[in-house]
């Protein structure tokens, strides 16, 4: 029998090949960290949406062994819809081996509407139209009247104000015309996916757009593993469609680009050549003089870590809004002082915005040189500390005013080596200006390594025993220490080159 899921039909309108992979090569998926924080973010938003409409049932049921217990789900939405509940919520539904469970299915006089809830701020996705299509599939070979099918979305201007009012909350898109139009082209793909999955052998699909659209795909490393490394998908900010132009023409390999005659800018010239050659280190001395002599002493490096809550959870705030949590930062006060170090950590039980927005104007003078790694990630978050403190506004934004970037040199091309293999992000840069350095070594830190674990650790905090607590905030302290000590480095390898 052929057992599909709404997933699986999602993932196979995407490509074939992926949910063929999936079910005979499930070693080879590859769940990365935006792909997590997509699911996460999903199942946080479900599970408030099912008090959209009021008062609801939900069938979500599991097994002893935690695992979902779908007859269970079927059987109790049969039951609900037999007493005419209003709202059911994850509603399931099987067809000849075709299963999908509905967000919300609302009542509506002799039939019923489908809610589809996403945790995008966007409606206008065609894999939603999609999923809805193969919802309405199944439910209407079930034998229920499918009336109007909506996308429920999260509207990112909604502005948080201590009471979350789902309706603000929540934009509804009436999606019922596209999704009929959709529908016409359900039952063909269905008849198609059955072939391809009752095959043993993979499907003979090549590199397209659908590797990194509507997702990136998680076999992408998979179906690429016989190119050379590094490949003309490692080009330096090249785009995924001129990648895929080249690959398509027979270019796969750095060499294959140099003898193509390729049109390259400089700095993905210099990336090739590099990988290519070991030719050391490329200095452009006029070029990081000139960066540096924007600079003056005193030098404050500045570094955000920050949390981003799809459900605001802080007054003022909106949807996926960047909500400064720690700060670290580093100051030298003249040619080869003595380096001193400050920072903030704010409290996870509470908006931690106000304290750290005056401890910063205490830190750092209005009107001083400030370093930051990429610096509009740190004049956006001024910027909206100012917004939301008046009263602060005038110091913060004169911090923001005063803030050079670091990556400038790097993106710029006055500084560049083979081990950066065309990445500048300071991640890259460090290792590669400072090969086996174990204090600069984020893999040698406990706990946290990069910023995705940092802001999964931080909303946890409140919840923790005071031991462990406290054992959290201090990785949390000294991963944020060592991005802010990494400039400092950084900042000494490129005047110790002019």
């Amino acid at each position: 029998m052929f057992y599909f899921s709404k997933s699986k039909y999602c993932d196979f309108k995407q490509c074939p090949k992926i949910p063929w992979l999936k079910k005979y090569k499930p070693e080879e998926y590859v769940l990365d960290a935006e792909t997590q924080a997509r699911f996460s973010a999903g199942n946080e938003v479900g599970d408030l949406a099912m008090g959209l409409f009021g008062e609801y049932v939900e069938v979500t049921s599991y097994k002893p062994d935690g695992s979902l217990d779908l007859d269970r789900m079927k059987e109790l939405t049969r039951q609900y819809i037999a007493e005419g509940r209003e709202n059911i919520c994850e509603a399931s539904f099987d067809y000849q081996g075709l299963y999908c469970a509905v967000d919300i299915l609302k009542k509506n006089g002799d039939g019923y509407d489908i809610y589809e809830v996403k945790s995008s701020t966007s409606p206008e996705h065609y894999v939603y139209i999609v999923d809805t299509s193969y919802q309405k599939y199944v439910l209407q070979k079930c034998g229920v009247k499918v009336k109007n099918v909506y996308l429920v979305t999260i509207n990112n201007k909604y502005v948080f104000d201590g009471v979350l009012d789902l309706r603000k909350f929540f934009k509804i898109t009436d999606v019922t015309s596209l999704v009929e139009e959709e529908l016409k082209t359900v039952e063909a793909s269905l008849k198609e996916a059955e072939k391809v999955m009752a095959s043993k052998e993979e499907p003979a699909i090549g590199l397209s757009e659908s590797c990194d659209k509507p997702y990136p795909c998680p076999f992408f490393g998979y179906c690429t593993r016989n190119l050379p490394t590094p490949s003309v998908f490692q080009l330096y900010n090249f785009g995924f469609k001129k990648q895929l132009r080249l690959y398509h023409r027979g270019i796969f390999s750095y060499e294959d680009v140099l003898k193509d005659g390729s049109k390259l800018n400089e700095m993905r010239r210099r990336q090739v050549e590099y990988a290519l050659e070991d030719k050391g280190t490329y200095i452009d001395q006029k070029g990081i003089g000139e960066f540096l002599q924007t600079l003056s002493y005193p030098l404050y490096f500045l570094d955000f870590e920050t949390v981003q809550p799809v459900i605001p959870r802080y007054i003022g705030t909106r949807p996926y809004q960047q909500i400064p949590v720690q700060y670290s930062l580093h100051i030298l006060k003249e040619p080869n002082g003595e380096l001193e170090h400050r920072e903030f950590l704010g409290r996870s039980e509470e908006d931690p915005r106000r304290a750290l927005a005056e401890r910063l104007v205490a830190d750092i003078p209005a009107d001083v040189c400030v370093l930051a790694y990429n610096k509009g990630f740190e004049c956006h978050r001024l910027e909206e500390l100012a917004e939301a403190f008046p009263d602060l506004s005038a110091h913060l934004l004169t911090v923001r005013d005063n803030i050079k970037d670091l990556l400038d040199p790097f993106q710029s091309g006055y500084y560049y080596n083979r081990a950066m293999g065309g990445s500048f992000s300071i991640k890259s840069v460090l290792p590669a200006i400072y090969p086996d350095d174990p204090e600069l070594d984020y893999h040698n830190l406990e706990g946290v390594h990069d910023g995705g674990e940092a802001m999964e650790l931080f909303p946890k905090l409140k919840d923790m025993p005071t031991e462990e607590r406290t054992k959290a905030e201090r990785n949390l302290l000294k991963y944020c220490e060592l991005d802010t000590f990494a400039m400092v480095k950084v900042y000494e390898k490129l005047k110790s080159v002019v």
